[in-house]
C-alpha cells in the first residue's frame, strides 16, 4: 500500500445505527479520516469498511 492511497472510507454505529460516509488516506498504516466519534457519543463500537478511490 501506498502511503498517498486514498479512500472512500463508509463507518457504521453499531450502537445507534447512524453511517458515515468519509474519505482518508493512509498514514503510517493507518487509515486517517479524522472521524473521533458518533453522535451517540460512541468511540470506538463501529463497522468500518474502505473502498480504494
Amino acid at each position: 500500500m501506498s502511503e498517498n492511497e486514498k479512500y472512500v472510507v463508509t463507518i457504521n454505529c453499531n450502537q445507534c445505527g447512524e453511517r458515515f460516509i468519509l474519505k482518508g488516506r493512509m498514514k503510517k498504516g493507518k487509515l486517517e479520516t479524522g472521524f473521533k466519534r458518533c453522535l451517540c457519543n460512541n468511540d470506538d463500537d463501529f463497522q468500518i469498511e474502505r473502498e480504494k478511490l
